[in-house]
């Protein structure tokens, strides 16, 4: 199956999807995930390795963390080779003073919001949507 690349047929169809919980971003600079933690995303830097874990697991692995975000999936399956949608998601989100980490899966593009504004970054997306007929 080949992913969706018109970008009016991406934004029309983006159904982001709030998932549950509160995610903890951290790095390690040894490279290794501890024993019981799951992460969510990870990016290998030349600094250490950047993970995004379930703030449960960051706590009880004694990981250190400043950032705590919300996940948005947007369920529309967009190409890896699409262009425009994570632009129009950032400017939309950018419009509202929320700011966004994307991540890009095979399937479909992830946020991370501020946790405390989840809700109002669901509602700005669910707009984006209804306004790209």
């Amino acid at each position: 199956m080949t992913g969706e690349r018109d970008l009016r047929t991406l934004l029309h169809g983006l159904r982001p999807e709030l998932k549950p919980g509160r995610y903890a971003w951290t790095t390690l600079p040894g490279g290794e995930v501890p024993a019981g933690v799951a992460p969510i995303v990870t990016v290998s830097e030349e600094e250490g390795l950047t993970l995004v874990v379930p703030e449960a697991h960051a706590l009880a692995s004694g990981l250190a963390y400043d950032f705590v975000s919300a996940w948005i999936a947007l369920r529309v399956y967009s190409a890896l080779d699409a262009v425009g949608l994570t632009a129009a998601v950032s400017l939309a989100l950018t419009d509202a003073g929320i700011s966004c980490n994307v991540v890009a899966g095979f399937h479909h593009d992830h946020l991370f919001v501020p946790y405390t504004r989840a809700a109002e970054a669901v509602r700005v997306l669910e707009a984006l949507a209804a306004e790209s007929v």
